[in-house]
This record gives C-alpha cells, structure tokens and sequence, in this order.
C-alpha cells in the first residue's frame, strides 16, 4: 500500500489523539483545514480496506471507527507502508503549476523527476488532467521529441491558476503568514507562489483603500476574487507572461486612463503593456458594478432592517455623548448604506477585514469604546466583530466633525507676550478653524473674571492655573502638531443645539434647489398617504401548517389591491420569501412590517391590516401578529420616495406610533405620520 507523506502524517495524529478536529489536525500537520478535509476522503477509502472507518463527532472532532484489535493492526501496518512524495491530487496539481510557469514544452521526464514518480504515472495524470484544462479553453499539447505544455491565451491560463487557487488554498492560506516560513508542503508552497501570495497584502491594501472611496462595498467571495486575480496578473507579469494585445474581450479593448490604476502602478513599477493596464481597469470597474449591484439588492432586502438598526445606533450614541447625531443626516444615509450589506455578511458569519483597525482604536479610543457599548446594547444577540466597530466609529467621527464644523465656537486668547503676538495667532488660527470665533484677547487675570456662558473655549499660550482639561495651550507660532491638537480637541467638544437668531434662520424664500427638495418631498409623503387606508382581515383558525396560513393571509391582502393575478403572484412570493429569511414581525409588539419593491408594482402601496384572530410568525413560532403594515414600491423609484417609506419604517421603533396603528382610526394615523415626516422634513430642510 502506497500512502502520501501528508496522508500518513494525518493518520499518525488521529492514531496518537484518537480524535481531534481538522482545525488541530491542520496546524499539526501544517496544512490547511480545506486540505485536511480533501485528504480525508482518499484516507476514507484507504481505511474501508480494513474494516475502518472514519466518522465526525460533534463538539469532538474526526476519528478513526471500528474494532480495536483492527485499529491496532491497522498501526502496525502503517510503518510499513510505501511512502510516496505525492499522493495523486498533490502531483497532478504540481503537474499544471510547472506547466504554467514554463515558458517553452517541458520534457516528460523532466516532469516525472520533478514529481518523484514514473513516466507512465505521469502520462496517466496527464490523461486525467487534459478535459480539465481544456474547460478553460486552453490545449494540452503532448508530442514525443516536443515535450509538454499548455498552450492558449494568457486569460485562460490566469482563469486555470485563479480555479486551481480556489480549489486548493484557502483564506488561512492567501492571507496568512508567509509560506516559506509556515508551510513543509511543496504543492501550497508553489501554488502561492503562482497566486501571487508574496504581492497580496499589497493589493489589499490598495483595493481596501479604493473601495473605502467607493460608495458600495463588494461581498466578502467577491472582494478575495478580485484581490486574486489582481494578485495573479502582476505575478504573472514579473515571470514575463504578459497578456496579448490581440484577442483580448471586448470589454478591455477601450484605452485605460483609469485614476484608480495610479496606485498600482506606483506599487508594483513594472512594465504595464495596455493590455494589462485594460485588464486591470476592467477588473475594478466590474467589481465596482457588482458592489453597486450588491448594495443595490442588499439595501431593497435590508433597507428597513438597517434603517431600524442605523437609527437605534445615532440614539444610543448620541445619549451617550451628548451630541445631537440625529441632526446629521449624512450620517444615517452613510450608516444605512455601510449596514445593509455589512448586516448581511455578519448573520452569514463572513469575515468582515479592517487594516485601519488598530489605528482607529489608537486615535479613536473613547468613540471606539462609547460605539461598542451602544452596539452591544442595540443589536443584541448580534456579534458584532471589532473591525465592524471601527467602521461605525469611522462614519461617527466624521459625523462629529461635522457637526463641530457646522456651529460656531466662542473662544477666549489668552496671551501674555504681546497684542501683536495674539493678533497673529488669532487669525492663523481662523483660517484653519473657521468654526472659531474670538470674543476677544485678555491677560489671565481679565479672563478669570469672563462669565463662561460667554465661551466655549480657552485658548492660550502659557500656562494656566486650571484644570488642563479646560483649555488648551498652543504656541504663537501654530505649528502643524499644534493644529491637529486643536483639531483634535475641537472634535472632543460636545456639541449642544444653538438658538439661532433670527437673522441666521433659515429665509423662507430659500434656495431653488431647496425649494424642489421641499416640492419632491411633499409630493412623494402625498403620494404616498392619500391612498392610505385601514382594514380588518379575517383570519380562519385552520389547523393546517402555518405557512398556509399566512400563504392565505398575504394573498387576501393582495387581493385588496389593484393588481392582476400574475402580479399578485409574483408580490405574493416576495414578500412569503422574505419571512422565510427572517421574521418581520417587530419585537415587544403584535406588529409585522410586510415590505417588498417589484418591478410588477407601479406605485407605492401603503395600507394597515388588523387581524381579527391571531398570526404566528418567527422560526419558533412564537410572534403573535394582529396587525400588519403592508409596504410595496416599485423596483425604480426616486430617492425621496425611498427616504419617505425608509422613515416611515423607522417609525416602527416610536411607542406612540405603534399604538395608534394599533387601535386609533385613520383621522390619527395620518396627521401623526405628516407631522413625522414634517418634521424630518425640516431637518433636511435645515441642514
């Protein structure tokens, strides 16, 4: 019997723990966890041989099953096995890597030696690898007195290395440490290698900051794609296979001036033919529509949900602070469209990567820590990682600067060397920090008699003899540390509401775009609530499944409104579908949000069912529903119309609001839902 050295390496750990997961099993052996599972399943096959078998215990790990005497025999067995270099996977993957790294044929023999294996072994690999290859459009080509080699257009060979990564490599490997350090094993080692390991970080590291720019984010599968096949060209490169000007998609053929190849190309200075400049431009242009497609779809899927939680979050973190977040509505758009695809990765447990993470938590120490209780408190039963953290703290630091840019700040100069020196100081200080406004310069003696209602805010430059926490020293001379100390302190300052007086109010003539945000806004809360209407909805107490049930209710909904019988179907299953994913019915209420957009919708659809007998939703079963709030829009709709019914949705979260859908008629509903919305309005308005 001939077995791997991997193979009897993973054989000897499970004989000596007698059980252990493929985690332990890995770092054991110095693998990763996919590799461990691949090579179970030829182990399986051995192991049937003997009466053996292999079996996974839950919370416990892999072991090896059956009669002890057999286990034992099995042992003793092992040690006199033949060991091979390779078992037949690891050599066919090694086959392809020299194939593609070759720049001319490569004798069989050559072949054979490399891999420690016969001639005719190898001709057999190669029979089994060559329907493999051609998938991709490439040819095996194989003649005696030529040799060996793959021949076919770079893209494809760079499609089979990107295949051959995803198949054998995973994360722990790509992003991990390096291989030469942390992996015995040739076949990972050289398949890295191809994959461009030695350049990943680097790529990361450029598209993690390109992306940050973007508006959208790519999905945890698509975001290690691109940094792979970026990884893979600029490996390819540097080995001197560079892409061919000819035959190349229509989609790389336009010239390629794109800004955000810059980096790249700074990177990595190496010779970038127009080919690959086109290539890589075509990759991030593509990832960026894919992220904008997937945002797009997370947002119309969680839209509500990250509405709901954005909006929790700017309360409890601003109690916390004392700062109004609520009036920062960049805030909530950019946090609404952070977590609806950030949401969506934490429930499906994917990795969510921050590089910035430990200088954030360095320069952002308080908010970090103020952000993570808040999250903690609002999205219970959520884990939420620290790089999500930093993001959220990222998006509220901006906020507060903001909102410290948008007020102004009375300060008081304090200044023993001289009118002059203050003066200049003053107005260095003023063109960086326009927010700052002086109510004049005074000796410390002068200045400890000024009321502090009439200052936020001491600058000076000497000592004083107060407490360092209520004023900050600078030099005359405002230097580039000094600035960001005060830029720093102004960005600790809570920020209180001010009165305005009525010179700084806003002029009621306005601007003419404020006057057409105002206009599209009024007109899409009409739209929206002149149809507006309430209706009870019987509920027959069948004692079939509860999906039939609501199967019912939800048609009997629909049938209320104006839509044909293939539309109806088509809502119907959406809105079925989104429960299944997800209970929409609202904690600590006996009330559910039904929502969903469709392009067999026309207009927007708001409308209130009270149940005359209960629903049961949730996986449990356990959410009792009385009253439904049925939400439809169109799959195209304006962005004042989805802020409107995003608000609307946020309501859900009001006390007030929840019990006038439950028992008030629509005289109240309506005025309550227009004075909301007026009120948002404002703020917008405003700000």
């Amino acid at each position: 019997m001939i077995v791997s050295n991997r193979q009897r390496h993973i054989l000897e750990v499970l004989l000596q723990r007698r059980e252990a997961t493929a985690a332990e099993i890995a770092e054991e052996v110095q693998i990763s966890a996919r590799t461990v599972h691949r090579d179970l399943q030829e182990i399986k096959t051995l192991l049937s041989d003997y009466g053996l078998s292999l079996a996974a215990k839950s919370g416990k790990g892999i072991a090896i099953e059956g009669a002890e005497p057999s286990i034992r025999h099995f042992q003793r067995l092992l040690s006199s096995f033949e060991t091979a270099a390779y078992s037949s996977m690891e050599r066919k993957t090694l086959i392809q890597c020299m194939l593609l790294e070759a720049h001319e044929p490569i004798k069989l023999f050559a072949l054979a030696y490399e891999v420690h294996a016969a001639v005719p072994t190898i001709s057999r690999d190669l029979d089994e690898l060559a329907p493999t290859i051609e998938k991709f459009g490439l040819e095996l080509i194989r003649r005696r007195g030529y040799g060996v080699e793959i021949a076919g257009r770079e893209s494809d060979k760079r499609s089979l290395i990107e295949w051959l990564a995803q198949q054998y490599l995973d994360e722990s490997d790509l992003f991990g440490p390096d291989p030469e350090a942390e992996h015995a094993w040739p076949v990972t080692r050289k398949l890295l290698q191809l994959a461009g390991k030695e350049h990943f970080l680097e790529v990361e590291r450029i598209v993690w900051g390109l992306e940050e720019k973007a508006p959208s984010r790519l999905s945890e599968n698509a975001y290690t794609r691109l940094l792979l096949k970026l990884s893979i060209a600029i490996a390819r490169m540097q080995s001197g296979h560079t892409l061919d000007s000819k035959n190349r998609p229509e989609r790389e053929q336009q010239p390629s001036r794109q800004p955000f190849l810059e980096p790249f190309l700074k990177a990595f200075p190496l010779e970038w033919p127009e080919a690959e400049r086109a290539s890589a431009g075509a990759l991030l242009t593509g990832a960026n529509k894919e992220a904008r497609m997937n945002q797009d779809l997370l947002l119309h899927q969680n839209g509500a949900a990250a509405s709901d939680t954005a909006r929790r979050l700017i309360q409890s973190v601003g109690k916390l602070m004392h700062m109004p977040f609520h009036e920062d509505r960049s805030l909530l758009e950019g946090l609404i469209r952070h977590m609806a695809p950030s949401l969506e990765r934490i429930r499906n447990s994917e990795t969510i990567r921050n590089p910035l993470l430990p200088q954030i938590k360095k320069d952002f120490a308080k908010l970090y820590e103020v952000i993570r209780c808040a999250v903690d408190e609002t999205m219970e039963g959520m884990e939420v990682p620290d790089e999500e953290i930093g993001y959220l703290a990222m998006h509220f630091g901006a906020s507060i600067e903001r909102l410290n840019l948008s007020r102004r700040v009375k300060a008081m100069m304090v200044c023993t060397s001289g009118i002059g020196s203050s003066k200049l100081l003053s107005v260095r200080i003023a063109k960086r920090f326009p927010q700052i406004e002086f109510i004049g310069h005074y000796s410390w003696y002068e200045a400890s008699r000024v009321p502090e209602e009439r200052y936020d805010l001491i600058i000076s430059t000497v000592d004083l003899p107060i407490d360092g926490g209520r004023y900050i020293k600078i030099s005359p001379l405002l230097t580039a540390e000094e600035t960001e100390k005060l830029r720093s302190y102004l960005g600790q300052m809570p920020v209180e509401k001010e009165e305005l007086s009525e010179s700084e109010k806003p002029s009621t003539s306005g601007s003419w775009e404020r006057m057409k945000l105002v206009s599209a806004y009024t007109s899409a809360v009409v739209s929206v609530l002149e149809p507006f209407s309430i209706q009870n909805l019987p509920v027959k107490q069948e004692n079939g499944p509860a999906h039939a049930k609501l199967e019912n209710i939800v048609a009997a909904m629909l049938e209320t409104l104006p839509f044909s019988e293939q539309q109806s179907a088509v809502i119907r299953h959406q809105l079925l579908e989104r429960e299944k994913h997800g209970s929409q019915a609202i904690g600590g209420t006996k009330l559910a949000l039904f929502h969903t957009r469709s392009e067999h919708i026309e207009r927007p659809e708001l409308k209130l069912f009270r149940l005359e007998g209960p629903l049961w939703l949730g996986a449990d079963g356990e959410a009792e529903v009385r009253q439904i709030l049925l939400m439809l829009a169109p799959m195209q709709v304006s962005r004042v119309m989805l802020e409107v019914l995003s608000d609307i949705s946020a309501m859900l979260l009001q006390e007030d609001f929840i019990e006038l859908l439950e028992h008030a008629d629509i005289e109240e509903i309506k005025p309550y839902i227009s004075q909301e919305l007026d009120a948002l309005l404002h703020n917008k308005w405003r700000g």
